[in-house]
Order: C-alpha cells, then sequence, then structure tokens
C-alpha cells in the first residue's frame, strides 16, 4: 500500500501530517530515508522506521474491555459518551467497533475490533455462541426459575427463549446468579427475570465464547488480545460451523 496511507492508518496522522513527517526525513525503509508519500511498501516484508521506532502495522485490532456503567455501546453519539470515546488516539485510529451491544448500565466484557469477519461470526444466530453474565436480582431465586430457564421462557412480546443455564450463587431478598443465554435478543437477560416477576438490579458479562473478561482490567481498562486469545476465538467460532 502507499506508505502515507500505511502511516495514517497506523497512527502518525492525517495525510498532510504524514507528508510533513516525511519531508522531515523522520521515516526509512529497509534502512533508507524516503520522502514520497506515494511510495508503495509491503509492511509485511518490509522494515520500516518512524522516528527511529520500528513500525509493527496491524490490519485488525482486538480489544478487550471492561466497559463501565454509563457508557453505551456505540462508536459514536452526539450526548452521550460512547466505548470508542474511552479508547486511545492510536487504537481508535484503527475505527474499531463493539461486538455486540451492553445497556447503558451493564458493565463487563465487550470485544472491539475491526474485523467484520470474526464479529459476524460471533454474532451471527447460526452460530449459538454462549454469553455467561452475573447478575443481581431482586427477589428470590429459587430451582423453579432454574427449571424454567432451562426449557426457555415467554417474554414480554410472546417470543420464546432457547434453553439457558442458570446458576444460582445465593438466593435471598436479594440473589446473585450466573446466567449462560445462547442468543442475544434485546435486554434478554433483564426480560428473562420479569418473566419470572423478578428484577435484574446489576448485570456484568463475564464471557463469550471461550473469551473471558480479565480479571486485572478495572471498569474502563481495555487491553489488546494476546496473539494467542486471537487465535483462540477464530477457532472457536469456525469450529461452530
Amino acid at each position: 500500500m502507499r506508505l502515507d496511507k500505511l502511516l495514517a492508518n497506523s497512527g502518525y496522522g492525517s495525510r498532510k501530517e504524514v507528508k510533513q513527517l516525511l519531508k522531515k526525513e523522520q521515516v526509512t525503509v529497509d534502512g533508507k530515508v524516503v520522502k514520497d508519500p506515494a511510495m508503495h511498501v509491503d509492511p509485511d516484508r518490509q522494515e520500516i522506521y518512524v522516528f527511529g521506532e520500528k513500525l509493527e502495522y496491524k490490519k485488525y485490532i482486538y480489544i478487550m474491555m471492561n466497559k463501565p456503567k454509563g457508557v453505551i455501546s456505540a462508536t459514536e453519539d452526539l450526548r452521550e459518551k460512547t466505548v470508542i470515546d474511552l479508547l486511545s488516539p492510536l487504537l481508535r485510529h484503527y475505527h474499531p467497533f463493539p461486538v455486540g451491544r451492553l445497556d447503558k448500565n451493564t458493565v463487563g466484557l465487550l470485544l472491539l475490533t475491526n474485523d467484520g469477519d470474526l464479529a459476524h461470526q460471533l454474532l451471527s444466530p447460526k452460530k449459538h455462541v454462549p454469553k455467561t453474565y452475573f447478575a443481581r436480582v431482586k427477589g428470590k431465586v429459587t430451582e423453579e426459575d432454574v427449571r424454567a430457564f432451562q426449557q426457555g421462557v415467554v417474554l414480554d412480546d410472546g417470543t420464546i427463549t432457547k434453553p439457558a443455564e442458570l446458576k444460582i450463587l445465593k438466593s435471598g431478598d436479594l440473589s446473585e446468579i450466573e446466567l449462560t443465554i445462547y442468543e442475544g435478543k434485546f435486554h434478554q437477560v433483564k426480560r428473562m427475570f420479569e418473566a419470572v416477576n423478578k428484577k435484574v438490579v446489576f448485570l456484568k458479562r463475564l464471557s463469550m465464547g471461550n473469551l473471558t473478561l480479565d480479571p486485572n482490567l478495572k471498569y474502563g481498562d481495555y487491553r489488546e488480545l494476546t496473539d494467542e486469545e486471537v487465535k483462540a476465538v477464530q477457532q472457536y467460532v469456525h469450529k461452530k460451523e
């Protein structure tokens, strides 16, 4: 690809800013200073240095975020703060988007990427990719609820959910549970508990497929997936074909 496009895509500024960078002789390709923005380069085969540091080009980016409350799962919004607003300018330059949505006040695991194919695979209704949540629920969650969720419950619009796995961690006036669902209907976890006359007061996503939230990430923190994690997720979705 063109050198100026590569540098712009890698977060070194706009095309105009990149041209200035090249003029100042801050870029080398295979050890030679390059000033031509139109030069075609192969970042996989050539060594490109900017300000004396090797450029590590990535076509795709994969970010795990522990989504905080009060932030929406969108790429942009005129009124609300989005998960993209939490990212560094360098990561935003790759134009990542959230894979699926967590409600504004739901927290936990959110994957952001610019890999449209992987996102499609993870969200495809045909794949039935499991998503596990921890929730605090107002009302006593019982074994009867466990059985109801196993069979599928009728939501407020008349649709019946697919069987889900409900695990009771604590049962009382305020219960604590883990729930694994295999679909992604709008506000699904909250609506499932409403179907059994209970109310979710706190919701956190713990995992999606074989990707589990890093316990070291505080709310609002994020990190790129390791190469091993990316491979594992890719292998997981292709196994489900």
